[in-house]
């Protein structure tokens, strides 16, 4: 058992890496064969040494990204799993409500932007709310459906115990949900990162971050700097996304691995 899990876990590592490594190396022959210009596509070499000599920028817009994109994850965690709560206790209000949660997957995140950094203005607070918003629907939706599909013998045992609504919500309902809500909060976390961004480039200066740095490049038209900052914004949604996938998996093992009366399973 132990051989096989080590095995998976090598096959899992190893393999995304050689991708990798066979993608950089079909890109730097490219560019040398096909003689490519450095302002069309630069080669990794030029970009390896552009990420160097930026690393303290770098690592200073990426801080300021996560920290938005982090409390805008936590507002729509937050706010997302409440409005699940109540979509799951009431069909009417479901009904009547859900169409607009939607809207939140619907509508470009571009579209979105502009008018709340109209509305709020330029700063930390605007950007945090563009990343609460367009992650909020991962959150309810999957929420939702974890709080509906409930056994029906376990709903019919709690009414012949007579159990309260708090109880049945608490006891049934939400441990019965958890792996929904992680699983929510887990691709919320990535979409949180892509809005953080794309609200920095409205922001511009006003808030420093990946956006507003991608933006710059761009307006330079320094691609090897450019593609320094996309790597960079895709290493924090990479990390990001392992970071919540990590302490939702810690999440589950205890919530699962406890006995009945409370205690720890050894």
């Amino acid at each position: 058992m132990g051989r096989s899990r080590a095995l998976y876990w090598l096959m899992s590592t190893t393999l995304p890496v050689l991708v990798l490594t066979a993608v950089i190396w079909v890109w730097h022959v490219a560019v040398h064969v096909f003689s490519i210009p450095r302002y069309v596509l630069p080669a990794p070499l030029d970009v390896w040494q552009s990420l160097a000599s930026m690393r303290t920028e770098l690592l200073q817009s990426t801080g300021r990204t996560a920290a938005t994109a982090a409390v805008g994850l936590f507002v729509s965690s937050s706010v997302g799993t409440f409005i699940a709560f109540l979509f799951a206790q009431s069909v009417i209000v479901r009904r009547a409500f859900y169409p607009y949660a939607i809207l939140l997957q619907t509508v470009p995140v571009i579209a979105i932007a502009p008018l709340i950094i109209l509305t709020f203005g330029r700063g930390f607070h605007s950007v945090t709310l563009v990343a609460a918003i367009i992650s909020m629907f991962p959150v309810i939706t999957s929420t939702t459906t974890g709080l509906l599909q409930i056994d029906r013998q376990l709903l019919d045992l709690f009414r012949l115990h007579r159990a309260s609504w708090w109880q049945s919500l608490w006891k049934l309902r939400f441990p019965s949900a958890m792996p929904w809500i992680i699983s929510g909060i887990r691709i919320a976390s990535g979409v949180a990162v892509v809005g953080a961004i794309v609200g920095e480039f409205f922001v511009g200066a006003s808030q420093p971050g990946l956006g507003a740095l991608i933006q710059r490049k761009t307006a330079s038209l320094n691609l090897p700097e450019l593609y320094a900052a996309v790597i960079a914004s895709v290493a924090l949604g990479v990390t990001t996304f392992a970071v919540i996938t990590f302490v939702g998996d810690c999440i589950l093992r205890y919530w699962f691995g406890r006995r009945l009366d409370g205690t720890t399973q050894r």
